[in-house]
């Protein structure tokens, strides 16, 4: 099979996967799209991966509870980590509420090739901006399993990046995001087979 440095000399990039994750409503997908966006215009071949896209086919059969959110994580790893074997830099876009989740994740893409990044945002402001209705629904007791209020959120410890949605603006969010992924993804052809 033809290797991975092949396919990012062709690329002219490094892949990797850069792990975004925080509550419902915290800025995942709006950073992730206007970082793929960003990405895009500097010529760089990328795939977004997010809950709308993954739970709608690959895991159209999982629900919420702690076995579902881990098998829905360990195929998503899984998905990435094929991209970035590609060379493809991998924008994922997931809640990920638990550590062992995110220890998960990193295990399955490998230490090189993760970007662990917490969009950071309160549950009362996320709940104040509401864009998908879901914390109303949780509110009235229509969503199970609703992280934050039913099922806890994990605050990490350490991560390559922490942007806080809350105290700063979308642009100064988004520079540091940019910084950080850019940093790692220059040139290419220099990971191992």
């Amino acid at each position: 099979m033809l290797g991975r440095s092949a396919k990012e000399r062709l690329l002219g990039q490094r892949g990797c996967v850069v792990w975004l994750y925080g509550i419902s409503g915290s800025g995942k997908s709006t950073l992730a799209n206007l970082l793929e966006r960003h990405l895009h215009e500097q010529g760089k071949l990328t795939k977004l991966l997010d809950g709308d896209n993954v739970r709608t086919g690959l895991n159209s059969g999982l629900g919420f509870s702690d076995d579902d959110r881990r098998e829905n994580i360990r195929r998503v790893g899984e998905v990435a980590r094929l991209f970035v074997s590609a060379g493809v830099i991998t924008i994922c876009s997931f809640i990920t509420p638990a550590k062992s989740l995110r220890s998960l994740a990193r295990q399955i893409i490998g230490e090189d090739d993760f970007l662990e990044v917490y969009v950071k945002c309160s549950f009362e402001k996320c709940a104040e901006r509401d864009v998908k209705g879901l914390y109303a629904k949780a509110r009235d007791g229509g969503v199970k399993h609703f992280t934050g209020k039913d099922s806890a959120f994990e605050e990490p410890n350490e991560a390559d990046l922490i942007i806080d949605t809350e105290a700063e603006p979308e642009a100064e969010s988004l520079a540091k995001l940019i910084a950080l992924v850019e940093s790692r993804i220059v040139g290419g052809g220099d990971a191992g087979e």
